[in-house]
């Protein structure tokens, strides 16, 4: 299959650079490949918000670029934070004309949320289904658009470069190029090659490396991973930030509920186990200090106490404004059996957005010719070591659109024809898989190893039983990978090990403790801040 461009992911940075794209050239081929259903993705998990400068009386580009920097730890790059805050406003107004629905005052102003880490009222929502509405209006626009194919249930593999034409690819060779992608078809189960001019990568993130995550099971880091393999640049993986308030939930592992941070933007309280409101312990912000100084004091109150959750306290707040704005968290704490009305909802941290990623500059290009990056899979130099909370939707939104702008000019640029150099994919010599408790049970231990030892907190110690176990998953997969047909969960399990390796790899690199990347052998800061590239 040959197309013009090639998306893969359905979440926000996808779908708006798909529809841009195809907007602006409707002779061109767009396709989007999803590996489950179009709507299953980290994007519609979104619960909080977008943040974006919309109340200029109260509010400024400064004070959000300000916030964004003390968050990121010194680690951001101020002339991206700049583009993000700047540029933002008008994404938000783009997604809006293509009919996405944000709550309003009687009077017809957006009602705007505030945020762990931010200092004024900026966080636009649907309700506590932000994501989820965002998805909705992207994919009804999609629809409208005659350029563009939305397949799903495609698992792809690799990207293709120079490496499957028979050249030798290392990091170091100049101009690598990617000339598509190697696909597993779910819908026939067959192998495929498809050759794209443009490839822009936004396959969300990678929570699955960890026993709790809020993120679903899609989240499985493939996109590094592949990039990764391609020997494309990767950097920042050691900064897993950990939402501090998943419902606990007894027995309950994998994708655990959110409870929007914007439940402490509008007066919930955290408790430990003896009813004490403790943040003012650790920050004079309280409740709402940024995400990683919370979700360490959380950690530390449970490790104190002996306790699996802390709890989240909402019974004096005005309950029918809690219902018209978290009816879901509502619901699911009723399904739970809490009445948040009358008993205060138990929260521990769970694994919940990466920092680092593919290594993309100001208009999402990697370091491979022809692949862009944009969302979550992408390190822009936006988080720095540590995301502010309702960043995220915003920075996907402003570098889809500058991976847009910028692959208008490389479809103009003529490209060697190699569709017929390239082989198919060749799986001579593999056998259908005789034992799926080979992959289940590497995913048990790859979790396990990640949690227990590259958690909220960390030590040399940890993160080296982290790299031996990890050794040990690894070469078990790629035995098994080089001898059996391919499968979405063999490959899932095998790009996890993956962004696992990365993410221990790059917490020793760290020196230091930093944000998100907190490790008691370097409670003193290092002078030099850099970035750890891989």
């Amino acid at each position: 299959m040959q197309t013009d461009i090639l998306v893969i992911g359905s979440g926000i940075a996808g779908l708006t650079y798909a529809l841009k794209i195809a907007q602006e050239c409707p002779d061109k081929k767009v396709t989007i490949l999803t590996k489950t259903q179009s709507d299953e993705t980290n994007t519609k998990y979104a619960q909080g918000g977008i943040a974006g400068v919309m109340d200029t009386e109260q509010d400024s580009f400064f004070k959000h670029i300000e916030d964004t920097l003390i968050a990121g730890d010194g680690l951001c790059n101020e002339k991206i934070v700049e583009i993000v805050v700047k540029e933002g406003v008008d994404r938000i107004n783009e997604l809006i004309k293509w009919g996405a629905m944000f709550d309003k005052e009687p009077d017809g102003d957006y009602k705007l949320g505030k945020e762990g880490g931010h200092s004024e009222f900026r966080i636009l929502h649907h309700k506590d289904i932000t994501g989820k509405e965002m998805e909705r209006a992207l994919l009804e626009a999609i629809k409208n658009a005659k350029n563009i194919e939305l397949i799903s249930h495609c698992f792809v593999i690799d990207i293709i470069t120079q490496h499957h034409l028979g050249f030798l690819v290392t990091k170091s060779t100049p101009d690598i190029e990617c000339y598509g992608v190697y696909v597993l078809n779910l819908n026939n189960n067959k192998i495929e090659k498809i050759i794209a001019n443009v490839t822009l990568l936004a396959t969300g993130g990678n929570g699955q490396v960890y026993r709790t995550t809020t993120n679903p099971a899609i989240a499985t880091g493939d996109g590094v991973a592949m990039v990764y393999r391609a020997k494309g640049r990767i950097e920042n993986m050691e900064f897993i930030q950990f939402h501090p308030t998943a419902l606990y939930e007894a027995g309950v592992r994998g994708q655990s509920f959110l409870i929007t941070e914007a439940v402490r933007g509008d007066g919930g309280i955290l408790r430990n186990a003896n009813g004490e409101a403790f943040m003012g312990k650790y920050d004079e912000r309280k409740d709402l200090a940024p995400r990683d100084i919370v979700a360490r004091a959380i950690d530390n109150e449970m490790k104190v106490n002996g306790t699996e959750f802390v709890y989240l306290d909402c019974r004096h707040m005005d309950q029918a404004k809690f219902l018209e704005h978290f009816p879901n968290i509502h619901e699911k704490c009723l399904s739970a059996g809490v009445d948040v009305s009358k008993d205060m909802i138990p929260v521990s941290p769970a694994a919940h957005y990466s920092c680092g990623g593919v290594k993309t500059d100001e208009w999402a290009r990697t370091s491979i010719h022809g692949l862009y990056a944009a969302g979550e899979c992408a390190s822009t130099g936006l988080h720095g070591a540590n995301r502010l909370a309702s960043n995220s939707l915003l920075e996907a939104m402003v570098f889809a659109h500058r991976a847009f702008k910028h692959s208008l000019d490389h479809l103009k640029q003529p490209r060697e024809n190699v569709h017929d150099r390239i082989p198919d994919w060749n799986a001579d010599g593999t056998t259908a898989p005789t034992e799926m408790i080979l992959i289940t049970q590497s995913l048990k231990e790859l979790k396990l190893a990640m949690s227990d030892y590259v958690g909220i907190v960390r030590n040399n110690e940890r993160l080296k039983r982290a790299n031996r176990r990890l050794d040990l998953l690894h070469e078990e997969t790629e035995n098994l990978y080089e001898r059996t047909e391919v499968s979405p969960q063999l490959c899932q399990v095998r790009n996890m090990i993956t962004v696992a390796y990365l993410i221990v790899k790059s917490a020793e690199l760290r020196k230091e403790s930093r944000g998100l990347h907190y490790n008691t052998d370097y409670l003193e800061r290092s002078a030099i801040l850099q970035n750890t590239i891989l």
